[in-house]
């Protein structure tokens, strides 16, 4: 890759998060305080995701689950939908009623303009995996590391929780690493904005 390009992209990931941070504020303080009344548990979610050449950081999300729902998943294993290294169920039953509106909104995916802003991650890229997922990733599925991971993508744009196979899930993501250009990103980010306003595969 262009060692100028990807300057110029985590300039504008800086640029670019830092700017819609300022123009969300009052929706990132009226979803705080929805979560804060909804009842018990933290405002925002934090959990360790795997970024770039496979160095662990954490991630910030708006809670949408019951504060026990880590300590829930095991047991919900059996209904995951997602074939492959990868864990997703529609109606999940650990999402609260505000979660639910705020995952259909893309809200809760704010704070990780956070994670931009510190660069563990970009404004476009493969969305960060946990670690018990990369584990059990074959070995040329580890190239999905290899770019720092994004808040949208080709998963996002082409389809979102509407893709049940991982395997096509990393065929998007390679896609993206072996077509990279700023053109890409640029575009990528503006098909994101109606799949957000329509709420498309949003759940």
């Amino acid at each position: 890759l262009d060692d100028l390009a990807l300057l110029v992209k985590s300039l504008m990931d800086v640029i670019l998060s830092g700017l819609l941070l300022l123009m969300t504020s009052p929706v990132l303080l009226l979803a705080a305080l929805l979560i804060k009344l909804g009842g018990r548990g933290q405002v925002i979610f934090k959990q360790q995701r795997v970024g770039l050449s496979g160095r662990a950081f954490m991630l910030y999300k708006f809670r949408t689950m019951e504060p026990d729902a880590e300590s829930r998943r095991d047991a919900l294993l059996a209904l995951n939908e997602m074939k492959g290294a990868a864990f997703k169920i529609k109606n999940d039953p650990r999402i609260t009623p505000i979660g639910r509106w705020l995952r259909r909104l893309s809200i809760d995916e704010l704070p990780q303009l956070f994670n931009v802003l510190k660069g563990e991650m970009s404004l476009v890229g493969p969305r960060p995996p946990l670690p018990d997922e990369v584990d059990l990733y074959e070995p040329a599925q580890r190239r999905r590391l290899s770019v720092r991971p994004g808040i949208t993508g080709f998963w996002q744009i082409k389809g979102r929780n509407k893709v049940a196979d991982f395997d096509h899930w990393v065929e998007m993501d390679l896609e993206y690493i072996d077509r990279w250009s700023l053109s890409l990103d640029l575009s990528i980010m503006l098909r994101t904005i109606p799949v957000v306003l329509f709420m498309r595969g949003a759940r």
